[in-house]
């Protein structure tokens, strides 16, 4: 009897919710997702073809970025890229996106996963392909849109729904997209999919909502003049961008520059500020709303990640 109400009550969707919004207002079990070599000491060259790459991904502490755990493909394949996590569930692919690479939606904690069918709304190829996954509590569902374009106009983008399992192809693409642009790093929040583009010398942030299926385009500040040190992310619940190209005013630090999205505009705040070394890179924000960085030490053959 004890069972069968306990069962009952953690199946329920209340329940469920209850437990996922504690666990994200506390943040509980976070963890960082890394690909790396399963020995740390190792000077691997990835340049050499002699050389057997064995990298895996594993979870680390948030704080202290200890291993905690391996992360095996549930289908035993060796090679495979991670493209985005929620609540617990890992959105995983193949390393080399194409139109009709496999989907999975997996559960590691309890080694579950969910293989989408196959979209039959692509038979193109595409020279660019973007996945990202997330949940999207408006609609209380969990997305993966896949967005696909060519070097020229071509444009097509599509968005899968756990739910219901099932692809759709979004058929109202605005005009400001059908042009020749180039697709940077891009981020998941709240349901909507963010993506830096580059149309000649502007950059600019396209969004779409995987619920309301809208897009939207937001200017990029007039600072941001190139893609290599440029991030976005999610800092205290709002989009931001972080630019790492300017020097510091302040003798012997360097900063990363840092804008949030408010209201459909860009606000800067003030910048992340570390001491200087030429070799520090973004990563990006933590659950914590820390900078997450990582420092290379090519003397030693060896990669630092930071908290700022």
């Amino acid at each position: 009897c004890t069972c069968k109400s306990w069962t009952d009550l953690i199946g329920s969707s209340s329940f469920v919710s209850a437990h996922l919004h504690r666990n994200v207002t506390k943040h509980d079990h976070v963890y960082l997702l890394c690909l790396h070599h399963p020995n740390f000491e190792r000077l691997d060259d990835p340049d050499d073809p002699y050389v057997e790459q064995e990298f895996h991904w594993s979870l680390f502490m948030n704080e202290t970025f200890k291993e905690c755990s391996k992360l095996s493909h549930p289908l035993g394949t060796k090679h495979y890229g991670i493209y985005g996590s929620s609540n617990g569930l890992v959105c995983i692919s193949d390393e080399i996106l194409n139109f009709d690479s496999p989907l999975h939606i997996w559960n590691p904690s309890v080694k579950k996963f969910r293989t989408p069918p196959i979209s039959t709304n692509i038979n193109m190829k595409f020279s660019c392909v973007a996945l990202q996954f997330g949940f999207h509590s408006g609609v209380n569902d969990y997305k993966a849109v896949r967005m696909m374009h060519t070097n020229k106009t071509a444009l097509a983008v599509e968005v899968y729904s756990l739910r219901t399992d099932s692809w759709k192809m979004i058929e109202a693409i605005p005009p400001w997209l059908k042009c020749a642009w180039k697709h940077h790093k891009g981020t998941f929040f709240n349901g909507v999919a963010y993506h830096i583009i580059q149309k000649g010398p502007l950059f600019s942030i396209m969004s779409f909502n995987s619920g309301s299926e809208e897009f939207e385009e937001f200017l990029a500040p007039d600072a941001i003049c190139r893609p290599a040190e440029l991030c976005i992310d999610v800092y205290k619940e709002q989009i931001c961008l972080l630019f790492g190209f300017y020097d510091c005013e302040e003798e012997g630090m360097d900063k990363i520059d840092l804008w949030v999205l408010q209201e459909k505009r860009w606000k800067q705040l003030c910048p992340f500020m570390f001491p200087l070394n030429n070799c520090h890179r973004t990563i990006g924000i933590s659950a914590d709303n820390e900078l997450l960085m990582e420092r290379r030490d090519f003397t030693n053959g060896v990669i630092y990640l930071y908290l700022c």
